[in-house]
Protein backbone atom coordinates (compact mmCIF):
# COMPACT_ATOMS: atom_id res chain seq x y z
CA UNK A 1 0.00 0.00 0.00
CA UNK A 2 3.01 2.09 0.22
CA UNK A 3 4.73 1.77 -3.16
CA UNK A 4 3.66 4.78 -4.68
CA UNK A 5 5.98 6.64 -1.81
CA UNK A 6 8.89 6.70 -4.01
CA UNK A 7 11.48 8.80 -4.31
CA UNK A 8 10.54 11.16 -6.86
CA UNK A 9 7.23 11.40 -5.48
CA UNK A 10 8.26 12.72 -2.05
CA UNK A 11 10.50 15.07 -3.73
CA UNK A 12 8.11 16.09 -5.75
CA UNK A 13 5.55 16.81 -3.30
CA UNK A 14 8.52 18.47 -0.96
CA UNK A 15 8.89 20.41 -4.02
CA UNK A 16 5.49 21.93 -4.74
CA UNK A 17 4.92 22.65 -1.20
CA UNK A 18 7.85 25.07 -1.67
CA UNK A 19 6.21 26.55 -4.96
CA UNK A 20 3.42 27.25 -3.21
CA UNK A 21 4.70 29.36 -0.47
CA UNK A 22 7.01 31.24 -2.83
CA UNK A 23 6.80 30.63 -6.31
CA UNK A 24 10.21 32.42 -7.31
CA UNK A 25 12.36 29.78 -5.34
CA UNK A 26 14.49 27.87 -7.81
CA UNK A 27 14.01 24.01 -6.98
CA UNK A 28 15.70 22.66 -10.37
CA UNK A 29 18.34 19.97 -9.76
CA UNK A 30 21.15 20.86 -8.14
CA UNK A 31 19.69 24.50 -6.15
CA UNK A 32 20.24 24.64 -2.96
CA UNK A 33 16.31 24.00 -1.82
CA UNK A 34 16.89 20.76 -4.06
CA UNK A 35 19.65 19.76 -1.89
CA UNK A 36 17.96 20.18 1.04
CA UNK A 37 15.16 18.36 0.17
CA UNK A 38 16.61 15.18 -2.14
CA UNK A 39 18.36 13.57 0.86
CA UNK A 40 15.22 13.94 3.11
CA UNK A 41 12.67 12.32 0.58
CA UNK A 42 15.48 9.86 0.16
CA UNK A 43 15.18 8.89 4.14
CA UNK A 44 11.29 9.32 3.72
CA UNK A 45 11.42 6.58 0.74
CA UNK A 46 13.39 4.29 2.89
CA UNK A 47 11.20 4.77 5.97
CA UNK A 48 7.82 3.99 3.81
CA UNK A 49 9.82 1.01 2.93
CA UNK A 50 10.30 -0.73 6.05
CA UNK A 51 6.63 0.21 7.17
CA UNK A 52 5.83 -1.68 3.80
CA UNK A 53 7.83 -4.21 4.66
CA UNK A 54 6.63 -4.53 8.41
CA UNK A 55 2.79 -4.49 7.26
CA UNK A 56 3.96 -7.08 5.06
CA UNK A 57 4.80 -9.78 7.72
CA UNK A 58 2.53 -8.56 10.17
CA UNK A 59 -0.13 -10.27 8.56
CA UNK A 60 -0.54 -14.12 8.37
CA UNK A 61 -1.40 -14.52 4.36
CA UNK A 62 2.21 -12.00 3.47
CA UNK A 63 4.26 -13.12 5.76
CA UNK A 64 7.58 -14.90 5.26
CA UNK A 65 8.21 -17.84 7.18
CA UNK A 66 9.57 -16.96 10.03
CA UNK A 67 7.22 -14.39 11.12
CA UNK A 68 4.54 -16.47 10.10
CA UNK A 69 5.59 -19.05 13.02
CA UNK A 70 5.72 -16.15 15.71
CA UNK A 71 1.84 -15.50 14.48
CA UNK A 72 0.45 -18.99 14.20
CA UNK A 73 2.22 -19.24 17.79
CA UNK A 74 -0.75 -17.44 18.98
CA UNK A 75 -2.80 -20.35 18.23
CA UNK A 76 -0.54 -22.86 19.55
CA UNK A 77 0.32 -24.15 15.95
CA UNK A 78 4.19 -24.69 14.89
CA UNK A 79 5.21 -26.21 11.36
CA UNK A 80 5.00 -29.73 11.35
CA UNK A 81 8.85 -31.32 11.74
CA UNK A 82 10.81 -33.62 10.04
CA UNK A 83 9.52 -37.46 11.06
CA UNK A 84 11.62 -40.16 10.89
CA UNK A 85 10.50 -43.43 8.89
CA UNK A 86 9.49 -46.94 10.30
CA UNK A 87 10.51 -50.04 8.15
CA UNK A 88 10.31 -54.01 8.87
CA UNK A 89 13.69 -55.48 9.12
CA UNK A 90 13.44 -59.02 9.00
CA UNK A 91 16.55 -61.48 10.16
CA UNK A 92 17.47 -64.64 9.94
CA UNK A 93 18.09 -64.82 14.01
CA UNK A 94 16.80 -62.40 17.04
CA UNK A 95 19.05 -59.28 16.97
CA UNK A 96 19.62 -56.51 20.12
CA UNK A 97 17.56 -54.05 20.13
CA UNK A 98 19.35 -50.57 18.81
CA UNK A 99 21.73 -52.90 16.67
CA UNK A 100 22.53 -50.52 13.59
CA UNK A 101 22.34 -51.19 10.12
CA UNK A 102 23.17 -49.62 6.60
CA UNK A 103 21.53 -49.07 3.66
CA UNK A 104 23.42 -47.32 1.03
CA UNK A 105 23.84 -43.67 2.50
CA UNK A 106 21.18 -44.47 5.52
CA UNK A 107 21.38 -45.61 8.55
CA UNK A 108 18.94 -48.25 10.57
CA UNK A 109 18.53 -48.72 13.72
CA UNK A 110 16.19 -51.60 15.31
CA UNK A 111 13.79 -50.01 17.77
CA UNK A 112 11.03 -52.94 18.71
CA UNK A 113 10.60 -56.60 18.34
CA UNK A 114 7.44 -57.36 15.92
CA UNK A 115 7.92 -61.44 16.06
CA UNK A 116 11.04 -63.58 15.83
CA UNK A 117 13.42 -62.38 13.30
CA UNK A 118 11.13 -59.43 12.84
CA UNK A 119 11.89 -55.78 13.96
CA UNK A 120 10.96 -52.44 13.89
CA UNK A 121 13.69 -50.26 12.07
CA UNK A 122 14.11 -46.59 11.91
CA UNK A 123 15.65 -44.38 9.42
CA UNK A 124 18.42 -42.44 11.54
CA UNK A 125 17.69 -39.83 8.88
CA UNK A 126 14.52 -37.41 8.86
CA UNK A 127 12.50 -37.12 6.38
CA UNK A 128 11.26 -38.76 3.09
CA UNK A 129 14.18 -40.10 2.11
CA UNK A 130 14.29 -43.03 5.06
CA UNK A 131 11.04 -43.52 2.73
CA UNK A 132 12.45 -45.14 -0.76
CA UNK A 133 14.82 -48.34 0.02
CA UNK A 134 13.94 -51.55 0.26
CA UNK A 135 16.45 -54.34 0.12
CA UNK A 136 19.29 -56.12 1.94
CA UNK A 137 20.96 -54.23 5.25
CA UNK A 138 24.67 -54.39 6.31
CA UNK A 139 25.30 -54.86 9.93
CA UNK A 140 27.79 -51.47 11.30
CA UNK A 141 28.45 -53.45 13.97
CA UNK A 142 29.29 -57.69 14.35
CA UNK A 143 26.41 -59.39 15.13
CA UNK A 144 27.13 -63.32 15.71
CA UNK A 145 25.39 -65.82 13.94
CA UNK A 146 23.51 -63.11 11.81
CA UNK A 147 23.61 -64.38 7.77
CA UNK A 148 20.31 -62.24 6.05
CA UNK A 149 19.33 -58.34 6.94
CA UNK A 150 17.00 -57.00 4.47
CA UNK A 151 14.43 -54.13 5.10
CA UNK A 152 11.09 -55.61 3.60
CA UNK A 153 8.26 -53.00 4.09
CA UNK A 154 7.84 -48.93 4.57
CA UNK A 155 5.70 -49.45 8.33
CA UNK A 156 5.05 -45.49 8.89
CA UNK A 157 6.05 -43.29 5.96
CA UNK A 158 8.46 -40.32 7.38
CA UNK A 159 7.62 -36.59 6.18
CA UNK A 160 9.85 -34.25 5.60
CA UNK A 161 9.57 -30.56 7.36
CA UNK A 162 6.13 -28.86 6.88
CA UNK A 163 6.17 -26.89 3.66
CA UNK A 164 5.64 -22.65 4.31
CA UNK A 165 2.10 -22.85 2.26
CA UNK A 166 1.09 -25.75 3.66
CA UNK A 167 1.68 -24.83 7.10
CA UNK A 168 -0.15 -21.38 6.15
CA UNK A 169 -3.11 -23.05 5.04
CA UNK A 170 -3.13 -25.29 8.13
CA UNK A 171 -2.88 -21.39 10.16
CA UNK A 172 -6.12 -20.21 8.53
CA UNK A 173 -8.27 -23.91 8.45
CA UNK A 174 -7.61 -23.42 12.35
CA UNK A 175 -9.80 -20.48 12.40
CA UNK A 176 -12.56 -22.42 11.05
CA UNK A 177 -12.65 -25.37 12.44
CA UNK A 178 -12.85 -25.69 16.63
CA UNK A 179 -11.68 -28.24 18.11
CA UNK A 180 -13.31 -29.32 21.48
CA UNK A 181 -13.92 -31.90 23.61
CA UNK A 182 -14.02 -35.23 21.01
CA UNK A 183 -16.35 -33.45 18.38
CA UNK A 184 -15.63 -34.31 14.70
CA UNK A 185 -12.97 -31.33 14.67
CA UNK A 186 -11.09 -32.70 17.46
CA UNK A 187 -10.89 -35.96 16.52
CA UNK A 188 -9.70 -35.25 12.99
CA UNK A 189 -6.86 -32.60 14.89
CA UNK A 190 -5.84 -35.32 17.02
CA UNK A 191 -5.74 -38.40 14.89
CA UNK A 192 -3.28 -36.41 11.96
CA UNK A 193 -1.41 -35.37 14.80
CA UNK A 194 -0.10 -38.76 14.82
CA UNK A 195 3.35 -38.92 13.13
CA UNK A 196 2.79 -41.33 9.81
CA UNK A 197 -1.12 -40.03 8.90
CA UNK A 198 -1.81 -37.63 6.24
CA UNK A 199 -5.77 -37.85 6.26
CA UNK A 200 -8.87 -39.05 8.29
CA UNK A 201 -12.40 -39.62 8.65
CA UNK A 202 -14.67 -39.90 11.57
CA UNK A 203 -17.60 -41.55 11.85
CA UNK A 204 -20.21 -40.56 14.68
CA UNK A 205 -21.30 -44.17 16.51
CA UNK A 206 -24.11 -45.39 15.28
CA UNK A 207 -27.37 -47.75 15.71
CA UNK A 208 -25.79 -50.47 15.14
CA UNK A 209 -22.53 -50.01 16.76
CA UNK A 210 -22.13 -47.64 20.13
CA UNK A 211 -18.17 -47.07 18.97
CA UNK A 212 -16.81 -43.47 17.23
CA UNK A 213 -14.89 -44.84 13.80
CA UNK A 214 -11.89 -43.70 12.50
CA UNK A 215 -10.10 -44.59 9.32
CA UNK A 216 -7.07 -42.99 7.98
CA UNK A 217 -4.38 -43.27 5.51
CA UNK A 218 -1.51 -42.71 5.76
CA UNK A 219 1.16 -39.34 5.14
CA UNK A 220 1.70 -40.74 1.55
CA UNK A 221 -2.40 -40.62 0.82
CA UNK A 222 -1.58 -44.49 0.60
CA UNK A 223 -3.18 -47.53 2.12
CA UNK A 224 -1.97 -47.81 5.94
CA UNK A 225 0.17 -50.24 7.32
CA UNK A 226 -1.23 -52.04 9.90
CA UNK A 227 1.03 -50.83 12.57
CA UNK A 228 -0.06 -47.24 11.41
CA UNK A 229 -3.13 -48.09 12.61
CA UNK A 230 -2.46 -50.10 15.56
CA UNK A 231 -0.25 -46.55 16.47
CA UNK A 232 -3.44 -44.38 16.08
CA UNK A 233 -5.56 -46.94 18.16
CA UNK A 234 -3.55 -47.12 20.74
CA UNK A 235 -2.58 -43.59 21.04
CA UNK A 236 -6.78 -42.75 20.66
CA UNK A 237 -8.23 -45.09 22.50
CA UNK A 238 -6.06 -48.40 23.72
CA UNK A 239 -8.30 -50.19 25.81
CA UNK A 240 -11.92 -49.39 24.13
CA UNK A 241 -13.37 -49.19 27.85
CA UNK A 242 -14.58 -45.54 27.78
CA UNK A 243 -11.57 -44.96 30.47
CA UNK A 244 -10.73 -42.16 28.43
CA UNK A 245 -6.86 -43.91 28.93
CA UNK A 246 -6.13 -42.80 25.27
CA UNK A 247 -6.66 -38.91 23.68
CA UNK A 248 -10.24 -39.73 23.37
CA UNK A 249 -12.77 -38.47 25.92
CA UNK A 250 -14.18 -40.76 28.65
CA UNK A 251 -16.83 -42.78 27.89
CA UNK A 252 -15.81 -42.95 23.84
CA UNK A 253 -14.99 -45.79 22.21
CA UNK A 254 -13.25 -45.79 19.58
CA UNK A 255 -12.52 -47.89 16.30
CA UNK A 256 -9.39 -47.46 14.25
CA UNK A 257 -9.08 -48.68 10.55
CA UNK A 258 -7.32 -48.00 7.94
CA UNK A 259 -8.86 -47.22 4.25
CA UNK A 260 -8.80 -49.78 1.55
CA UNK A 261 -7.44 -49.96 -1.84
CA UNK A 262 -9.69 -50.62 -4.37
CA UNK A 263 -7.82 -52.07 -7.75
CA UNK A 264 -8.53 -50.50 -10.93
CA UNK A 265 -7.76 -51.93 -13.94
CA UNK A 266 -7.16 -50.15 -17.25
CA UNK A 267 -7.96 -50.90 -21.09
CA UNK A 268 -8.00 -48.23 -23.90
CA UNK A 269 -6.84 -47.90 -27.09
CA UNK A 270 -4.30 -45.46 -28.41
CA UNK A 271 -2.64 -43.94 -31.28
CA UNK A 272 1.46 -43.69 -31.07
CA UNK A 273 3.34 -40.74 -32.91
CA UNK A 274 5.56 -41.22 -35.44
CA UNK A 275 8.74 -42.91 -33.93
CA UNK A 276 7.47 -44.06 -31.04
CA UNK A 277 7.12 -47.45 -29.54
CA UNK A 278 4.56 -48.21 -26.66
CA UNK A 279 7.43 -49.62 -24.66
CA UNK A 280 9.21 -46.58 -24.18
CA UNK A 281 6.68 -44.81 -22.68
CA UNK A 282 4.93 -47.47 -20.71
CA UNK A 283 6.78 -46.09 -17.60
CA UNK A 284 5.14 -42.70 -18.18
CA UNK A 285 1.65 -43.97 -18.88
CA UNK A 286 2.08 -45.71 -15.25
CA UNK A 287 3.30 -42.81 -13.63
CA UNK A 288 0.51 -40.46 -15.04
CA UNK A 289 -2.16 -43.12 -14.00
CA UNK A 290 -0.38 -43.19 -10.12
CA UNK A 291 -0.58 -39.52 -10.09
CA UNK A 292 -3.89 -38.79 -10.99
CA UNK A 293 -4.65 -41.69 -8.45
CA UNK A 294 -2.57 -39.62 -5.52
CA UNK A 295 -4.28 -36.32 -6.28
CA UNK A 296 -7.69 -38.34 -6.21
CA UNK A 297 -6.82 -40.04 -2.92
CA UNK A 298 -5.63 -36.39 -1.64
CA UNK A 299 -9.09 -35.33 -1.71
CA UNK A 300 -10.34 -38.81 0.00
CA UNK A 301 -10.58 -37.01 3.57
CA UNK A 302 -13.58 -34.22 2.34
CA UNK A 303 -15.33 -36.10 -0.18
CA UNK A 304 -17.97 -38.84 0.80
CA UNK A 305 -17.06 -41.20 -2.10
CA UNK A 306 -14.06 -40.97 -4.73
CA UNK A 307 -15.08 -41.39 -8.59
CA UNK A 308 -12.43 -42.61 -10.90
CA UNK A 309 -13.32 -41.06 -14.24
CA UNK A 310 -12.46 -42.33 -17.63
CA UNK A 311 -11.98 -38.67 -19.11
CA UNK A 312 -9.44 -37.96 -16.06
CA UNK A 313 -7.29 -40.55 -17.11
CA UNK A 314 -7.25 -40.58 -20.79
CA UNK A 315 -6.66 -36.36 -20.28
CA UNK A 316 -3.71 -37.52 -18.35
CA UNK A 317 -2.17 -39.86 -20.89
CA UNK A 318 -2.98 -37.50 -23.48
CA UNK A 319 -0.42 -35.33 -21.86
CA UNK A 320 2.17 -37.73 -22.61
CA UNK A 321 4.65 -36.85 -25.43
CA UNK A 322 4.04 -39.99 -28.17
CA UNK A 323 0.63 -40.21 -28.13
CA UNK A 324 -1.69 -39.13 -30.22
CA UNK A 325 -5.29 -40.23 -29.21
CA UNK A 326 -6.57 -42.55 -26.64
CA UNK A 327 -10.15 -44.15 -26.95
CA UNK A 328 -12.47 -46.85 -25.50
CA UNK A 329 -11.20 -46.72 -22.14
CA UNK A 330 -12.60 -49.38 -19.32
CA UNK A 331 -12.12 -49.70 -16.04
CA UNK A 332 -12.45 -52.78 -14.40
CA UNK A 333 -13.84 -54.45 -17.90
CA UNK A 334 -16.46 -51.39 -18.17
CA UNK A 335 -16.79 -48.30 -20.37
CA UNK A 336 -17.26 -46.05 -16.79
CA UNK A 337 -16.90 -44.52 -14.27
CA UNK A 338 -16.11 -46.21 -10.77
CA UNK A 339 -17.68 -44.49 -7.81
CA UNK A 340 -15.16 -45.91 -4.74
CA UNK A 341 -16.84 -47.11 -1.09
CA UNK A 342 -16.84 -44.13 1.23
CA UNK A 343 -13.33 -45.52 2.60
CA UNK A 344 -11.73 -47.12 -0.28
CA UNK A 345 -8.98 -45.30 -2.44
CA UNK A 346 -8.13 -46.27 -6.15
CA UNK A 347 -4.84 -48.78 -6.48
CA UNK A 348 -3.33 -49.31 -9.93
CA UNK A 349 -3.96 -52.65 -11.02
CA UNK A 350 -3.20 -53.92 -14.59
CA UNK A 351 -3.09 -51.68 -17.49
CA UNK A 352 -3.63 -52.65 -21.25
CA UNK A 353 -2.54 -50.88 -23.97
CA UNK A 354 -3.78 -51.43 -27.61
CA UNK A 355 -1.63 -49.53 -30.44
Amino acid sequence: MFENYTFEYLLDRMIERIKALDSGVDTSEGSLVYSILAPEAWELAEAYINISTVYDITFADTAPREELILRAKEKGLQPKQATHAILQGQFNIDIPLNSRFSLDDLNYAAIEKIDNGVYKMQCETAGTSGNKKLGELIPIEFIEGLETAELTELLIPAVDDEDTEEFRTRYFSSFNLQSFGGNRSDYIAKVKDIDGVGACKCYRAATDSPNVTIVILDNQYGVPSGVLVDLVQNTIDPTQDGAGDGLAPICHVVDAFGATGTKIDIAFDITLDTGYVYADIVDKVDDAIDNYFLELSKTWENTDNLIVRISKIESAILNITGILDIGNTALNGAASNIILDSNSIPIRGTVNANN
